[in-house]
């Protein structure tokens, strides 16, 4: 896969442009920086630019500035690297590096949706600032990857306001639950909980409005490791 680089160029509606074969972009931000810098691209050169639409973008590389790089569209091309069905993983941040791995995880796993989860127990605030952190991964784990639709942030939500008012199959995230987890294929929300695990306050409260708990086998695991073992489970049937 070539070198790829994701140039943003939504409209206030949260649409995007469409640039076709021909057209002139440019990339400015971090974007400039790691392609002239870091990865010291040159003029004439070719590389392949996505902007979370679905399409990908090869492009020749047209003025290097220090700060901003022109590019031409040479084509546009819509490879098939997703899903067919939507997987929003709802979840408790960990500590520390462990969230960022669990972000790169979810994209690479093609996870669709994923929202922090602000629960009794959680160890670490989730905040926008923290969210827009996360989407920022989301742009270079896909980069990494080659999905070219990116999956989507939500704002951080308080887990007992948040679970009643979700429809569909939802799925919570319970070690003492003895229904294992089966490979999806289905349109589904997954509940993860912090360290130490929801309460049961909490528990209830999503039961209690149709959310179904399951298993993720006999040990407990790290909310990283269960929301990246979740995502593998059901999105295998793809």
């Amino acid at each position: 896969m070539s070198d790829r680089f994701f140039f943003d160029d939504t409209l206030s509606s949260g649409s995007h442009v469409r640039p076709k074969a021909g057209d002139s972009v440019e990339l400015e931000g971090p974007e400039a920086h790691h392609l002239s810098s870091v990865r010291r691209f040159k003029e004439g050169d070719f590389v392949t630019l996505f902007n979370g639409d679905g399409n990908e973008y090869p492009a020749r590389i047209v003025d290097v500035e220090k700060k901003r790089i022109r590019l031409q569209i040479a084509s546009v091309e819509r490879p098939e690297r997703e899903l067919s069905f939507r997987l929003h993983i709802a979840s408790a941040l960990p500590k520390g590096d462990r969230g960022d791995f669990l972000i790169e995880k979810l994209t690479e796993l093609g996870a669709t949706d994923f929202t922090p989860l602000i629960t009794e127990r959680s160890v670490v605030k989730a905040d926008d600032a923290k969210a827009e952190k996360i989407r920022r991964a989301v742009i270079e784990s896909s980069k990494q990857c080659g999905r070219n639709v990116l999956m989507r942030v939500h704002p951080p939500v308080r887990w007992l306001e948040w679970c009643v008012k979700q429809p569909g199959l939802r799925l919570l995230a319970l070690p003492t639950v003895i229904v294992e987890l089966a490979a999806g294929g289905e349109d589904a929300i997954v509940a993860i909980g912090p360290e130490g695990g929801f309460s049961e306050s909490e528990i209830q409260a999503a039961l209690d409005s149709g959310w179904v708990g399951f298993s993720l086998g006999p040990r407990v695991l790290r909310t990283e490791t269960a929301g990246i073992v979740a995502a593998a489970r059901l999105g295998r049937s793809n």
